[in-house]
């Protein structure tokens, strides 16, 4: 139909192919170790992460996760920043 800005954007991603072109979903998965942790796609040299630390926790922990070796979370679990090529959305 009609859209534009941001919203075309992602429409065109979607048909592109992209299910998640802005890459905001939860990732869920075993909690990450310092040898095999959670790979954190990112186009950039840093990204805030939230970590669930136990599965029925109500609160999010936060962090700046920045491009290097994985970082731990409080709660133990290991993240990673891996360089990824970011959608080509045209706005």
């Amino acid at each position: 139909e009609q859209a534009t800005g941001l919203e075309k954007a992602e429409y065109d991603a979607l048909v592109a192919g992209y299910e998640d072109p802005f890459r905001l979903k939860m990732a869920n998965g075993p909690p990450g170790t310092k040898d095999n942790p959670t790979i954190v796609p990112s186009g950039y040299e840093e990204r805030i992460v939230g970590c669930v630390c136990e599965e029925d926790a109500t609160m999010i922990r936060w962090m700046l996760l920045k491009a290097g070796p994985p970082q731990r979370c409080d709660c133990g679990n290991y993240f990673q920043l891996k360089d990824a090529v970011p959608v080509d959305v045209k706005i």
